[in-house]
């Protein structure tokens, strides 16, 4: 399988070039894709660096649109036969590439999301965070019949036919529940598997907040039914 890695960014000036050399040190991605979303910190300069360069795919846009429309740039650049989300900052560790990709590679998923609720290591932070993504969850499960453990994961990594005809329209953070949303009802294969995770508070530079939750509350219900 071809696996090509899409990394959405903005303003992660201090965090990019760690968690590309963590991409890389995997051996596993054929191609990395960077989208900078207009950033405002420099770390355009960052990514500039990588064009050119093998096994790199540079696209940045020249107004900000948020971390959805970045994903969709990156989903309709991509050539793999596999595609993979990966987020800018340390909060997600590659290191889990052979863990996410094995029930593809085995046959038995079509999707596979990185459980953060599945046993995995984790720091110890942010109660209220933690509360709100299971409630998500559960909202989730009951409109889509499904057991999911975490709808919200960052780490997505799924068949590239899976999104060929499907029609994406999330700007923000209701990329999450819109994809969710119309793989379920589409009736993929998902398998979860546990990963690790080191999240970040707001004082590091995280960015979803309480608005983005009513906006996933929204995109669940809309499109549990319209397409």
């Amino acid at each position: 399988m071809k696996l090509s890695v899409i990394i959405p960014i903005f303003n992660e000036k201090d965090t990019l070039k760690e968690i590309i050399s963590r991409v890389q040190e995997t051996g596993i991605p054929n191609e990395i894709i960077l989208v900078d979303d207009c950033s405002s910190d420099g770390t355009i300069n960052i990514v500039k660096e990588y064009e050119g360069k093998e096994g790199f795919r540079i696209i940045i846009h020249n107004k900000n649109q948020g971390k959805g429309a970045a994903v969709r740039s990156g989903l309709n650049a991509a050539t793999g036969d596999v595609l993979l989300i990966q987020d800018a900052d340390l909060e997600y560790d590659p290191r889990d590439y052979p863990a996410l990709l094995k029930p593809i590679e085995e046959g038995l998923a079509d999707v596979v999301y990185g459980s953060r609720f599945l046993g995995g290591s984790r720091r110890v932070a942010m109660f209220w965070h933690m509360v709100a993504n299971k409630l998500l969850t559960l909202f989730t499960n009951v409109l889509y019949n499904t057991i999911l453990t975490d709808m919200e994961t960052g780490y997505k990594v799924f068949k590239k036919e899976v999104v060929e005809d499907m029609p994406l329209h999330a700007k923000r953070f209701e990329f999450e529940p819109e994809f969710t949303a119309k793989i379920l009802k589409r009736n993929y294969r998902i398998f979860e598997v546990p990963i690790s995770f080191n999240p970040r508070d707001y004082e590091e530079g995280k960015k979803i907040g309480l608005s983005d939750a009513f906006e996933a509350i929204w995109a669940l219900m809309k499109y549990r039914f319209v397409d």
